[in-house]
């Protein structure tokens, strides 16, 4: 049976991932590198040694039935969480964040693996709820799966971690058939938030006034006064709503709702980011407002992006990573140096690449005849892809640095290993995608 297993798995999604983890190495071996030639990292060696471990994860995943895993999942989740909450009292401090937990010389990174225990819950109680008639307490209990483990890891603080369970929480309810109005209410607050945290920083430090306008979203007693109004037109809305069943009473609740949320947590963000963390929104507004600081990552990555051409310099030729221009560059920006050396044509097949991750994850999804296992495709994509964006946007510039790796390729083995871990449940759920 287990070798029948192994001869029916999705060999396409295995091959593109070990392809990536592979291009992972030999570019975290370039970035260790100096202009003069002398390997100063062996960074490379433990990427390998995660790789390796990380296949064999996902070849014996693929041989484990993942329905076991459901009943476990709730176990799992709950692990994870203590150990979160353990890692913000106790952990390692890197970069800032209290986000490790140290063993010898080595560490793992919770935050990584409670993405995944977090998908198999969801997963689990989404279908555990797909024929209940009571849409909006599914919706409400989903987000509060997804919401505390978040809400941990930005207490490290992480934020850059964080964000990635919004995609999974967005796609996975979207999938399993959760009402699209309560979906596109989540969207519009987060749109709404992050405009409203970015227009001060705009105008203060791009516009370089302080003069009213939007400045007044930092004063409590307007944010206060505003979100008191708008709750008692919420109120009578609610009332009109529940009295008269008119469609109109629910989209000015839904408007007011949106409203309320998006303010509070516009406020509380200026409250709750670290200066670094500011700063790194303005300068992706303009890098310029300080090139030889917060802006100095972005304006490198651009450059090196940018020398790279359409076919690059060659392996082992980049400058911008060699002369140690590019500061975290075989975390964060592994992907500068990637296209730097290889250029457009090796940008495009990193994109190929991962598009075809996502692709076959769909296909697996839509072929299975079981909601959980669909549940978790569902999950895995919106991870996947939402890492894949974030990291090159940041890269490009088109979106701010967060601290997301590139799941395959960065250096890490928490990021590598739980990846991995998901295209073994991945290849689980092909395997055993009509049933036997």
């Amino acid at each position: 049976m287990r070798i029948r297993n192994l001869l029916e798995i999705d060999y396409i999604l295995l091959f593109t991932s070990l392809v990536l983890s592979i291009f992972g190495i030999l570019f975290i071996y370039s970035s260790g590198v100096t202009s003069s030639g002398v390997l100063v990292s062996n960074e490379y060696i433990r990427q390998i040694i995660w790789a390796i471990a990380g296949m064999a994860i996902a070849c014996s995943l693929s041989l484990i039935d993942y329905k076991r895993i459901r009943d476990l999942s709730i176990y799992l989740y709950l692990g994870t969480l203590f150990l979160l909450l353990y890692t913000c009292f106790f952990g390692r401090l890197v970069n800032g964040a209290r986000a490790w937990i140290g063993i010898g010389a080595f560490g793992i990174q919770p935050s990584e693996f409670a993405k995944i225990t977090t998908i198999l819950f969801l997963a689990r109680h989404l279908d555990d709820t797909r024929r209940t008639t009571e849409v909006f307490s599914r919706f409400a209990v989903s987000c509060v799966i997804v919401f505390i483990p978040m809400g941990i890891i930005l207490i490290q603080p992480d934020f850059g971690t964080s964000l990635v369970f919004i995609p999974i929480l967005l796609v996975m309810t979207f999938v399993a058939g959760v009402t699209l109005r309560y979906v596109i209410f989540l969207i519009a607050c987060i749109g709404l938030t992050v405009i409203l945290t970015v227009l001060p920083l705009w105008q203060s430090y791009i516009l370089r006034s302080n003069a009213g306008s939007f400045l007044i979203l930092l004063n409590l007693r307007f944010i206060m006064t505003v979100i008191l109004a708008l709750a008692l037109i919420a109120g009578i809305a609610f009332f009109g709503y529940i009295k008269y069943r008119k469609a109109y009473f629910f989209w000015i609740l839904y408007a007011a709702g949106t409203a309320i949320i998006s303010l509070g947590a516009s406020f509380m963000s200026h409250r709750v980011l670290k200066d670094y963390q500011i700063m790194r929104l303005i300068v992706f507004l303009d890098p310029n407002v300080d090139p030889r600081g917060a802006g100095w990552n972005i304006i490198q990555s651009i450059t090196a992006i940018g020398s790279g051409g359409f076919t690059g310099k060659g392996y082992l030729h980049g400058t911008q990573s060699h002369y140690r221009f590019l500061p975290q560059q075989s975390t964060d920006f592994i992907f500068s140096i990637f296209t730097e050396e290889w250029g457009f044509l090796g940008g495009l097949l990193v994109f190929a690449l991962f598009l075809i991750i996502c692709l076959r994850l769909i296909r697996i999804m839509r072929t299975t005849n079981d909601a959980f296992g669909a549940n978790i495709c569902a999950g895995l994509s919106g991870m996947y892809i939402f890492h894949f964006l974030i990291n090159v946007g940041m890269t490009m510039g088109i979106m701010p640095i967060t601290g997301i790796p590139l799941l395959f390729m960065s250096y890490g083995g928490s990021a590598l290993i739980s990846a991995m871990t998901g295209i073994g449940l991945a290849l689980s759920i092909y395997v055993r995608r009509y049933g036997h």
